[in-house]
C-alpha cells in the first residue's frame, strides 16, 4: 500500500457556527468510507497553516485516493492538495 497525504483548506463557507464543523467531518468520513472502500485513513491533524487539514492515509490504487479528495472538496466545500509520501527508511534505501 502507498501512503499519501491530504492537505485540505475548507472554505469561507464549508460551515456557519464552529458546533458544525463536527457533523461536516462526520458527513465526509461517512461517505469516503462507503465510496473509497480501498481508502484507509491512518491519522488527520489540524494545522495552523496554509491549510486546516492534514491527512495521512494509505491506498493501493492511486484513483481511491483521488475519488476521496474529490468527495472532501465537494462536501467541505474545500480545496485540496495531495501527494505520495515515501517513507524515510525507505527512501534511503532506493538510494543504494
Amino acid at each position: 500500500m502507498a501512503t499519501y497525504l491530504i492537505f485540505t483548506r475548507l472554505g469561507p463557507d464549508a460551515f456557519r457556527d464552529p458546533n458544525e464543523f463536527r457533523q461536516l467531518a462526520e458527513r465526509v468520513s461517512s461517505e469516503i468510507q462507503k465510496r473509497c472502500p480501498g481508502v484507509t485513513w491512518k491519522e488527520s491533524y489540524v494545522t495552523l497553516g496554509r491549510f486546516d487539514i492534514v491527512d495521512i492515509v494509505e491506498a493501493a490504487d492511486q484513483k481511491e485516493v483521488e475519488r476521496a479528495a474529490m468527495l472532501i472538496r465537494a462536501l467541505a466545500r474545500a480545496t485540496t492538495e495531495t501527494m505520495p509520501a515515501t517513507p524515510w527508511k525507505t527512501f534511503l534505501a532506493h538510494l543504494s
